[in-house]
């Protein structure tokens, strides 16, 4: 069984685990409602998605 010789050192394990953070969400504005949406999602407000109306709004 293998079994590292030495202790990776702190400056070695951070550099590993660099890309390992959490991202923000992109965040992309409703060319209907112009209202702040993740990317890839319908608009909450409208329903809007790539240039068509995917869900009616529940809005009355």
């Amino acid at each position: 069984m293998a079994v590292p010789k030495r202790k990776h050192s702190n400056s070695r394990t951070g550099k590993r685990r660099s890309h390992d953070r959490v991202k923000k969400r992109q965040v992309a504005y409703c060319p209907q409602c112009s209202s702040a949406v993740p990317t890839h999602v319908i608009c909450p407000k409208c329903g809007y998605y790539q240039g068509r109306t995917v869900v009616e709004s529940t809005s009355e």
